[in-house]
């Protein structure tokens, strides 16, 4: 029973440690554009190839 003396206020630190950085990433803009990171990953570097015009 003496372990939950050291236990539960570690716990409890640990649990507000985890809250504080959670706070820190909502003020530090992490969460701002959710859908700008994925079409950047799936978007092309080089733009499309240019076609020639047709002869007539």
């Amino acid at each position: 029973m003496e372990i939950l003396v050291i236990l539960v206020p570690l716990a409890l630190m640990l649990g507000g440690a985890g809250l504080a950085a959670f706070f820190w990433s909502l003020r530090s803009g992490q969460y701002d554009d959710l859908d700008g990171a994925a079409w950047r990953a799936i978007a092309d570097d080089d733009p499309p190839p240019q076609e020639a015009p047709a002869k007539r």
